[in-house]
């Protein structure tokens, strides 16, 4: 009996040290700030727990047993259990927030990614001033084209991820911030829809390039997905900073075109005496006029720490930029709050996102650069001869803007270019857009199921514009009688969104089952309205009702995607991973048959690196990735296009009825057999790292191809109401290679230096299209395109005649290759010759730290691209004299001496140039005071932006989206001076 109760209180005694509580707190090392929410697990069990708001945590465990400590964006940290309450110092570890890749309804590690995914964060973005969120990941991932535009401030970017993938729809990937994906319609009167977030704020921005990425996102992300993730709040005491940049906008180059002297020898050479009595005695370098220097400031103060240990994040920004080309401009003020507390033990997580905004925009007149190319250079910019008023000197003498005149000196002559100044000085168009896009999400680990979570995120879109465009009566005008013009308009539109979706993640032993199955529900609604009014006066002054315009525009629509998706995720040992998904959409844009599409997607990984033969190993990663997946796409088709939709005509289209005349309304043409169009993608991909990560990369190669294309064809007479409709009638396949590597070259205590180059090979052919398709409108001639699509063919690509030349290698006027041999000039003689989309684009990027200072440079190079020149294809001799005007031209024409203008020269290869380019993007230097403003760091900086271009094209700017080279507003360079302060 006595041997049986030693036993009873030893067993009772093992037992009460196995569910010791032993309790700690976690702080951050840097700091001393308590870390909420950090992992607590008693290494080797299921045993765990997380810290609470003032990063307290208490669990059961016995001495000698070891306490595993992780959070995201740290160092982890093994601690044996004592008896003794612990006090743990996290160290942050920004090698590890690398790692962290945010996708579709979640996060995952990078090491157990199986997708073709690239995430740039804070420290790698894009320097500079930079008003919208794609110019901070220019250049920095493969595979990843951003082109910006113009040189507008604030101006749209075209995105292309891997190419173009559509003839007629939307290319540019979707848009989602913070779990909130964006419409792919434009918001009128902003430049750009990305402008409503203030760049200070973003934290990260993963690009997702594969379909078996993106295809959880289903039809919306036919051309990738860039998540923005911004930054959130951390508990703990008030944390403040300020970052604030001057810049100052120079222009670089200008169209060359004809000097004053240029322009009189070639008057003089060719002209007759009329012509050359038109001639001015002036030297007006028109772009010296409409371009100037630019100013531009940016602010953003922000605010982090906790409300009662809720952990949040404000800020507030100003941004103001003016453009080059006078009186252009962006006024900006952006506001944004996160909150994110944690209740019922950290179980149940709050996120509350908001971000407002309000754009000031005033556009220059950009006709105004079309304008100072062809205006008169020897002509003065005012006439005390011409009606049209501009001001009275100081002796009371009426100047006007300078016109080509009728005989009478009443009235600008038809055809004549507008004084560019004019143009700038009297029209004005301004837009003030306001926009909120805001989140509120909830997720709830249920107690009942280890490892199940409840995720519901509500999210709000909502933008408004309006604005206006007024022409003043004195802007000189062939229209007799003009009395002014103006346009104004308003815009709403909202996206509401509604995910529901659980989450199971649980470890079996060394392996890992992740699950998620959801339900989305996304309404984009649009209300337009716009009013045109135009005042033509009759000879008495009184208003002439006929010919004056007065009428409205009303367009409302909506349209509804819903949505089913579903992922598995399994990881066995952390060596072989396989994930599927599949996602369901139904489109309101498309006919109830239709309208249901199912895009799968599956891929697998093997981290070779942790096999035991690999141990020990030269590689301290090396994953190998195989996936394939479907998405589908109507991004950018009309809301109602398989439905009867009847279109008012305007006031100049008007039905006569006896004495009255009286408003139709006509149907427009319908498709009722539209659907997805579908792209399917294969991907592998290696993932490497060796040197103690030092040294790492990744090579992707993917094949994607897209089916059931969506373009104009067409159709027979009389079998719809019109001869050209959107029908599913193309195949398209693009192919290529990526390849990413990231070097550190020095790292030491004081110093270290790291590079960054991306490079990719793309290769994109339309495989299937019964129609071509004749796209590419030119200046010149009335209804001339460049380009075509045709099967076979990349798309967009030239079709031109081929240019003949002399011996010297100077082109022949009027000479071009009689290819099909038939003894004539035609269109049958026109051939493909190149496109506008690069071959191979790549980045390269370096950053060297020493003691407090830092360096950075961005650069980009793209190779095989050509554009067509359209402003020096339409230089002729003829061109000048015309109309009984004198018109400037491209200084080409004293290359060619090209006597007339034709369509066979318009149209010649001669004008589709080379226009590889390499750019260096941006120089940044700066350097940090450690206690520069009361004990706090403080970092100054200068920067300047788009310092170089080498190229042998002879336009403007290589860089021209889409290819056609036309009045381009050019991009300046740009000097910054910098600051930024924690405190």
């Amino acid at each position: 009996m006595h041997r049986c109760i030693t036993m009873f209180l030893l067993l009772f005694g093992l037992m009460a040290q196995a569910q010791e509580i032993v309790r700690g707190v976690v702080v951050e090392a840097a700091t001393g700030t308590p870390l909420p929410g950090v992992n607590v697990v008693v290494q080797g069990t299921t045993r765990g727990t997380a810290t609470d708001f003032d990063g307290n945590f208490a669990i059961e465990a016995a001495q000698g047993e070891t306490l595993v400590i992780s959070y995201i964006g740290f160092k982890t940290q093994q601690v044996p259990v004592t008896g003794q309450p612990m006090n743990i110092a996290l160290e942050e570890d920004s090698g590890l927030l690398d790692e962290v890749v945010v996708i579709g309804y979640g996060t995952v590690k990078k090491e157990e990614a199986t997708d073709a995914v690239d995430v740039v964060s804070t420290e790698d973005f894009n320097q500079g001033p930079i008003v919208s969120a794609q110019q901070l990941i220019q250049g920095k991932v493969a595979g990843v084209s951003i082109t910006t535009g113009s040189g507008a401030p604030g101006e749209g970017s075209n995105v292309l991820i891997r190419g173009i993938s559509s003839l007629s729809l939307n290319s540019n990937p979707l848009f989602v911030v913070d779990g909130v994906p964006l419409n792919d319609g434009g918001v009128g009167g902003s430049r750009n829809p990305l402008n409503l977030i203030n760049p200070n704020d973003i934290e990260s921005m993963s690009v997702l390039k594969d379909a078996s990425a993106t295809s959880i996102y289903g039809s919306r992300a036919a051309n990738g997905v860039i998540l923005i993730t911004t930054k959130k709040g951390k508990a703990g005491e008030l944390k403040l900073n300020y970052s604030g940049i001057t810049s100052v906008y120079e222009p670089v180059n200008k169209v060359d075109v004809l000097t004053a002297d240029e322009f009189r020898n070639v008057v003089n050479t060719y002209g007759n005496d009329d012509d050359i009595a038109r001639l001015g005695t002036a030297s007006t370098d028109w772009q010296d006029l409409i371009y100037n220097s630019a100013f531009g400031g940016d602010h953003t103060l922000s605010a982090q720490g906790g409300i009662f240990n809720i952990p949040f994040r404000a800020s507030a920004g100003y941004t103001d930029q003016e453009g080059i080309l006078r009186g252009d401009k962006l006024e900006r003020v952006t506001g944004s709050f996160n909150l994110r507390p944690r209740l019922l033990n950290d179980d149940l997580l709050l996120e509350f996102n908001a971000r407002v905004s309000r754009t000031d925009n005033t556009f220059a007149n950009r006709e105004a650069i079309g304008s100072a190319n062809a205006f008169d250079p020897t002509q003065s910019v005012y006439d005390v001869n011409s009606p049209y008023y501009a001001f009275t000197d100081a002796n009371g003498t009426d100047f006007g803007y300078t016109s080509y005149l009728n005989a009478a000196g009443t009235q600008q002559l038809n055809l004549a270019p507008t004084n560019p100044i004019a143009l700038l000085d009297l029209v004005k168009d301004q837009a003030t857009v306001d926009r909120f896009v805001g989140n509120f999400k909830v997720d709830y680990s249920l107690p009942w199921v280890e490892g199940l979570t409840a995720t519901v995120n509500a999210g709000y879109d909502y933008s408004s514009s309006e604005g206006f465009s007024q022409t003043q009566p004195n802007i000189p005008t062939p229209s007799i009688g003009f009395d002014g013009r103006r346009n104004d308009y308003t815009q709403e539109a909202i996206n509401k969104l509604f995910d529901a979706y659980v989450t199971y993640n649980n470890d079996f032993g060394n392996n890992n089952l992740e699950a998620t199955a959801g339900y989305s529900y996304q309404q984009f609604e649009f209300d337009n309205f716009s009013r045109s009014e135009e005042r033509i006066l009759n000879a008495d002054g009184s208003l002439n009702e006929e010919a004056s315009i007065n009428q409205e525009f009303i367009d409302k629509s909506r349209n509804v995607l819903l949505s089913y998706f579903g992922r598995v995720k399994y990881d066995i040992n952390n060596k072989y991973i396989i994930k599927a998904s599949l996602r369901a959409d139904a489109s309101s844009k498309l006919n109830p048959e239709d309208r249901w599409g199912y895009f799968p997607s599956v891929a697998a990984a093997w981290n070779i690196h942790n096999e035991g033969f690999m141990s020990g190993g030269f590689f301290d990663q090396l994953k190998l990735r195989l996936g394939y997946g479907e998405v589908g796409n109507v991004n950018g088709l009309g809301d109602y296009n398989f439905l009867t939709r009847y279109v008012g005509s305007t006031n100049t289209a008007q039905y006569q009825f006896g004495t009255q005349f009286y408003n139709t309304y006509r149907p427009e043409p319908i498709n009722e057999d539209l659907k997805w169009e579908v792209g399917s993608t294969w991907n592998a991909g290696l993932d490497f790292a060796i040197l103690n990560s030092r040294v790492n990369g990744s090579v992707n190669a993917y094949l994607k191809k897209t089916n059931d294309l969506i373009a104009n064809t067409i159709v027979d007479p009389f079998t719809n109401f019109g001869n050209v409709i959107p029908a599913n009638i193309g195949d398209m396949e693009n192919k290529g290679v990526e390849v990413e590597l990231g070097v550190t070259a020095v790292e030491t205590e004081n110093f270290s230096w790291t590079i960054n180059y991306n490079v990719a090979f793309n290769d994109n052919t339309i495989t299937r299209l019964p129609d071509t398709q004749d796209v590419g409108g030119i200046s010149g001639g009335v209804g001339n395109t460049i380009q075509r699509h045709q099967e076979g063919i990349s798309p967009f690509s030239y079709f031109v005649y081929k240019q003949i030349y002399d011996e010297d290698g100077n082109p022949i006027e009027g000479a071009v290759a009689d290819i099909n041999g038939d003894g004539q000039i035609n269109t049958d003689d026109r051939y493909f010759y190149k496109d506008p989309y690069a071959d191979i684009i790549m980045g390269l990027s370096t950053s060297i730290n020493w003691n407090n200072w830092d360096f950075q440079a961005v650069s980009r190079a793209n190779i095989g691209n050509y554009a067509y020149n359209n402003v020096a294809s339409t230089s002729a001799i003829n061109n000048v004299f015309q109309n009984d005007i004198l018109t400037n031209t491209h200084s080409e024409i004293l290359t060619t001496e090209f006597q007339q203008f034709t369509e066979v020269n318009l149209i010649s290869d001669y004008y589709i140039e080379n226009a590889s380019f390499f750019r260096l993007d941006n120089v940044t230097l700066g350097y940090t005071l450690q206690e520069g403003f009361f004990g706090n760091p403080l970092r100054i900086y200068g920067a300047a932006n788009n310092l170089l271009v080498i190229s042998n094209y002879s336009g403007l700017d290589p860089e021209i989206t889409g290819g056609i080279d036309n009045n381009f507003y050019p991009r300046p360079r740009v000097f910054v001076l910098g600051l930024n302060l924690n405190f």
